[in-house]
């Protein structure tokens, strides 16, 4: 078992975990650390505790020191120094004629690195605007490509449910996201109507997928045969949350009668249940949130 805390970089950004080095270090907090990228500041979101070797990404770095009055005076200029480079990346891009768009500029701590994330259809010969950039800002740069789900986690906006996207709030990593669990709550399966601002599946058809998949294992599919209190019939529509299942029950000389019954009225064959879905369920669970 290994003592320590997790730090986050940015915004609703991954968790890194860091040896506290015998330092008392609240969450909250904000440290100065040693990562791949240089020296960094970033601000503690979990506080010490133990976990298992298995868990951590070797080599387990210490904390070098929680940050002082300097050191936050330092971010506070890196965060100025980001807002003049984004607008010069801007001017080069133009002045170059790249097509590509500039999403955000981000310093390291040390001003060892800095780096501009955009977007583009396809590849860039940035190679220029690199040397134009490195003259100016005399230090290393990167410039980083990146998808749309990860533009709008930097940029932030509000989803159709009228709060702050999952994305830049509290979503540390992107899941895998298909049209088959939308199918599975019976959701619209026009894309508009279930694609978030990234133009992407909605991250939110994650969170209830396993209930409604539980669910949907005690239910009987539509078109399934299935037995009631009135008799056989075939089942028109299912209500998940609330248990209830719409049936056209088979009458005398071919008469059907509809009607709606609770889950627990009704019987069916499991065994049957996915024969009719198979191949459907198949090819949506390949329709998921490709990686950009």
């Amino acid at each position: 078992m290994a003592n320590v805390i997790g730090v986050r970089f940015r915004r609703a950004g991954k968790i890194y975990f860091f040896d506290p080095d015998g330092l008392q270090i609240e969450t909250g907090s904000h440290v100065i650390v040693e990562t791949a990228r240089g020296i960094e500041y970033g601000t503690v979101v979990v506080s010490s505790k133990e976990i298992s070797e298995e868990e951590l990404v070797s080599p387990l770095k210490k904390v070098i020191r929680i940050a002082t009055e300097e050191d936050d005076e330092i971010e506070r200029e890196n965060k100025k120094k980001e807002i003049e480079a984004f607008d010069i990346c801007k001017e080069k891009i133009k002045e170059h004629g790249l097509e590509m768009k500039l999403i955000d500029v981000e310093f390291t701590f040390d001003n060892n690195k800095i780096m501009f994330y955009f977007t583009a259809e396809g590849r860039i010969d940035f190679r220029e605007l690199v040397k134009d950039l490195a003259a100016i800002f005399k230090t290393r740069i990167e410039l980083r490509q990146i998808g749309v789900r990860d533009e709008t986690k930097m940029m932030g906006s509000l989803g159709i449910c009228g709060r702050s996207l999952c994305c830049s709030s509290f979503l540390c990593e992107f899941q895998p996201v298909s049209i088959k669990m939308a199918k599975d709550q019976n959701l619209s399966l026009n894309p508009t109507k279930i694609s978030g601002v990234c133009g992407r599946l909605m991250c939110c058809l994650k969170y209830e997928e396993e209930t409604y998949k539980e669910i949907n294992e005690k239910l009987p599919d539509v078109g399934q045969e299935v037995t009631t209190p009135d008799g056989k019939g075939t089942v028109l529509s299912v209500n998940v949350l609330r248990q209830l299942i719409r049936v056209a029950v088979t009458k005398g000389d071919d008469e059907t009668e509809v009607a709606v019954y609770s889950a627990d009225l009704v019987s069916f064959d499991p065994s049957l249940k996915k024969s009719k879905n198979e191949d459907i369920d198949e090819l949506l669970d390949e329709v998921e949130f490709d990686e950009d």
